[in-house]
């Protein structure tokens, strides 16, 4: 198996990873919220991702990785607010007024929005099976039956959004908002993934869990939930926030923005799985028709190939690398090409063929 083929599959299973861990973070969030406020509990996970990760900083060795620097803080900013402020909280009150399955099926829209702001915006490229996945995953959305969730009168949740049909669409607008957020993230964490994806997630995580926190206190008069949900909060926070955007942004490293969108697109089954043990929601006919075919359009976005001959116009940048077709450079004396390494490199011009993705070698014009 070639390095690149290598780096393809540990990026499919980093974004497999960080979606396993993600999805069971809706119905365990939607049993939380009986006693946690929206905004609190996004703090409180936020909060328990980065303690997990500063931690992490505190007991391993120093990173190989390039740090942040400070013309990285614009894309940062976005980043901490989109993806860390703004997304956690719209899915939250979302998940308050859906079910925690429909909740959790929803979030497949997250791989269709970064799939296409990838294209539109970023200039990613988009095959015959990367249409397909995204038809497929809106059409899922559109086929699932939102019936207001059980959580959302305990908070005190209006009906005023559900509509002649018992769909309640505010809820669902709201989650469609929170997964536009997190597109957002995804692209531009795909442009900073050269950088520490850890020092990325720890900036995020720490500033999304203070405000969060404060913002939730503050709006609850600083009552706080018992001590077991503050825990749990922060135990599924570590995992969920911490430890699956951690893997997530190594993803998107390998892999691109709408690859990795597609690995990620397994997260929401997860979920929905998980919500019929946890949460008791019964998997009807028509939900069990929008997985399928939302699931069609996961297999679809996993079966886009691309390649063709391309060229590589001369660049300078700073990455954590191996020497291969893309990495021929000398080195001072004692310094080993074999191992990986970082340091400030430049790309010569080269003109060749193979199968790529979209990651920080191959943003080119189609």
């Amino acid at each position: 198996m070639t390095q690149k083929k290598i780096s393809h599959a540990r990026g499919a299973l980093l974004g497999l990873g960080a979606a396993a861990s993600f999805g069971l973070s809706a119905p365990l969030a939607k049993l939380l919220l009986a006693e946690v406020s929206p905004v609190l509990l996004a703090g409180l996970l936020y909060l328990g991702a980065a303690a997990g990760l500063w931690l992490h900083r505190a007991v391993m060795p120093a990173s190989k990785e390039p740090p942040l620097r400070r013309a990285d803080a614009p894309k940062l900013i976005v980043v901490v607010v989109a993806g860390g402020l703004l997304g956690p909280v719209l899915m939250l009150f979302g998940l308050a007024r859906v079910t925690a399955l429909a909740g959790s099926l929803l979030l497949n829209l997250e791989a269709p929005l970064t799939v296409l702001l990838a294209v539109v915006v970023f200039r990613e490229h988009l095959g015959r099976y990367a249409v397909i996945a995204v038809s497929c995953i809106f059409g899922g959305a559109l086929l699932l039956k939102v019936d207001p969730g059980a959580i959302g009168g305990a908070l005190g949740v209006d009906t005023a959004g559900i509509d002649a049909f018992g769909v309640d669409t505010f809820g669902v607008a709201l989650l469609a908002l929170a997964c536009l957020c997190w597109a957002i993230d995804n692209n531009l964490t795909q442009r900073l993934s050269l950088r520490d994806p850890f020092a990325i997630v720890r900036v995020k995580t720490l500033v999304a869990g203070v405000v969060n926190t404060t913002l939730g206190l503050v709006l609850t008069r600083g009552a706080l939930p018992s001590a077991g949900y503050v825990a749990a909060a922060l135990a599924l926070g570590s995992v969920s926030y911490g430890v699956s955007v951690v893997l997530d942004a190594y993803a998107l490293r390998l892999v691109g923005a709408a690859r990795e969108a597609a690995y990620f697109a397994t997260a929401p089954f997860v979920g929905a799985l998980a919500s019929v043990v946890l949460v008791g929601d019964a998997l009807r006919a028509h939900d069990a028709l929008a997985m399928l075919v939302m699931g069609l359009g996961v297999l679809a976005l996993l079966r886009e190939r691309h390649g063709h001959r391309h060229a590589h116009e001369a660049i300078e940048h700073e990455h954590l690398h191996e020497h291969d077709a893309h990495h021929q450079h000398e080195h001072a004396d004692g310094e080993s090409p074999s191992a990986p390494h970082s340091h400030v490199h430049r790309h010569e011009p080269l003109v060749h063929e193979h199968a790529h993705v979209p990651d920080a070698h191959h943003r080119h014009k189609h």
